[in-house]
C-alpha cells in the first residue's frame, strides 16, 4: 500500500498494454501530462453555485485513456459521472460553474481553452452520445439534414452532396435498413434504439478520437441493448476511437471496458483493470453494487442485498470518506471513516481504491461476500456488529 504522500504510480493495465497515471486526492497536480495518452484527466474539480449552496459535483477526479481502449464509469445517480464527460467536453455554462484541474486531449490542454477551440475539438476530435436521443435530436428538422451539418462544420469544403453521401453511409454502417431513404425521415418517425443509431452515427461522422457514451443504453429493452453495445464495440475497432461508457450498471461494462472508475459522491472510489474491479474488487461501495446485482452464472437462494440509504446530497458531503453512512464495515475501522477522507492510493498494479480498511481487512471481507453470493448467503451486516446507515 502506498504512502499518503503518493501519487497513484501506474493506472490499470488494458487489454492492449496501456499504461496511465492517477493523482491520488490531495496530491500536487504535474504541470503537464504524464502518461502519453490520448486523453488525460488530472484533479478534475466541477462545482455549481445554487440558490441552496455550492454544490460539489465532481471532487479531485483523475484518469487516463488511449486510443482502442474503453473506460467504463459506473456509479449511481449524482455519482458525477455525467458532469464529468461534460467537463471534457467543455459544455458546461460558464457563469455558476467553476472547473478546476486539468484534461488533456492529445496533449493539448482544455480546460481554460478558448472556447472557440473547443468548439472545433467538439464533434472533430471528441463526440458524445447523450442518454436520450429523442431529447437531443432536433424534432423540427431530419436525421439527415442534422448529421450532414454536424460534418459539414468540421469539412467545409465538402459540398452538400458529399456529405449527405457520407451521412448515408454512415447510417448504412450503424445498421439503419434503407438509409437512402430513412436520411429524410424525422426523429419520431424512429424507434428509439434507432434513434440511438442515429446518435452514434452523428457522433462517429468525423471519425473523432474520443466517444462518451453517456448511459446509451437506457429505456432500452435488452434485446436493443446488447445491438447497441455491440455496436459500439464494432465501430470502435473500426474507428480505433477511445470510448468512455457512463453507466450505473456493471453488467454493461463487464466485457466492453479496459478498465473501471466506481464514482461516489463526485470521488473516485475505486479505479483499476476490468479484470481487477470484477474478480477482487477493493471498496465496499463497489462490493455493494456488486451484490445487489443478479448473476446468471450462479444459484442465488435469497433475495439480493441493497445497499442501504440514499447517495448523499452534494452540496452537503458527509465528512470523512462519503460512503461512511451507508457502509456496511465502518465498525473495522472506527472514528476514522468519519473524520478522514480516504485516498485514492494503490492496492496492487494499477489497482486503486479509496477506502479506510487495511489490505488483509478487504481481503477478507470480499473472500467471505464472494463465497456467500456463490453459496446464495450475502449477509447484511459484519460480524463485529451492526453499523447504522
Amino acid at each position: 500500500m502506498a504512502g499518503d504522500d503518493d501519487i497513484l504510480g501506474t493506472s490499470a493495465r488494458g487489454a492492449r498494454g496501456r499504461r496511465g497515471r492517477t493523482a491520488a486526492e490531495g496530491s500536487v497536480v504535474a504541470s503537464g501530462p504524464q502518461s502519453g495518452a490520448m486523453l488525460e484527466v488530472q484533479d478534475l474539480r466541477v462545482r455549481f453555485q445554487t440558490d441552496d449552496g455550492l454544490v460539489r459535483a465532481v471532487d479531485g477526479v483523475s484518469f487516463a485513456l488511449d486510443r482502442g481502449q474503453t473506460l467504463g464509469i459506473v456509479g449511481e445517480s449524482g455519482s458525477g459521472k455525467s458532469v464529468t464527460s461534460l467537463a471534457i467536453m467543455g459544455l458546461h455554462r460558464g457563469g455558476s460553474t467553476t472547473i478546476d484541474g486539468r484534461i488533456w486531449l492529445s496533449g493539448e490542454e482544455l480546460v481554460g481553452a478558448n472556447p472557440a477551440r473547443v468548439r472545433e475539438l467538439r464533434g472533430a476530435k471528441m463526440a458524445m452520445i447523450f442518454q436520450d436521443p429523442l431529447s437531443s435530436l432536433h424534432p423540427y428538422f431530419k436525421i439527415g439534414d442534422q448529421i450532414v451539418e454536424a460534418y459539414r462544420i468540421h469539412h467545409p469544403k465538402e459540398s452538400k452532396r458529399q456529405a449527405r453521401q457520407r451521412t448515408i453511409d454512415m447510417l448504412g454502417r450503424v445498421g439503419i435498413p434503407q438509409p437512402e431513404v430513412r436520411v429524410d425521415d424525422y426523429p419520431h418517425q424512429f424507434s428509439g434504439g434507432m434513434r440511438q443509431r442515429v446518435m452514434i452515427a452523428m457522433a462517429l461522422v468525423n471519425d473523432p478520437e474520443l466517444l462518451i457514451a453517456d448511459e446509451p443504453t437506457t429505456a432500452l429493452d435488452v434485446t436493443v441493448q446488447a445491438q447497441i453495445l455491440d455496436l459500439i464495440s464494432s465501430l470502435q475497432a473500426e474507428f480505433g476511437s477511445a470510448v468512455i461508457i457512463i453507466t450505473h450498471d456493471l453488467g454493461v461494462v463487464a466485457e466492453l471496458s479496459d478498465d473501471i472508475l466506481v464514482m461516489y459522491a463526485g470521488r473516485a472510489a475505486e479505479y483499476g483493470p476490468a479484470v481487477g474491479v470484477f474478480n477482487r474488487p477493493e471498496h465496499p461501495y463497489t462490493w455493494g453494487l456488486m451484490a445487489s446485482m443478479p448473476r446468471m452464472d450462479r444459484e442465488l437462494t435469497t433475495r439480493l442485498v441493497p445497499i442501504p440509504g440514499t447517495p448523499p446530497s452534494l452540496i452537503r458531503v458527509p465528512p470523512g470518506c462519503p460512503f461512511h453512512p451507508r457502509c456496511r464495515y465502518t465498525g473495522l475501522v472506527g472514528e476514522r471513516c468519519k473524520t478522514e477522507v480516504p485516498l485514492l492510493l494503490e492496492a496492487s498494479a494499477g489497482h486503486a481504491s479509496a477506502c479506510h480498511l487495511t489490505a488483509a481487512q478487504k481481503a477478507r471481507e470480499w473472500s467471505e461476500l464472494s463465497g456467500a453470493n456463490v453459496r446464495g448467503e450475502i449477509r447484511e451486516t459484519v460480524p463485529q456488529g451492526e453499523v447504522e446507515a
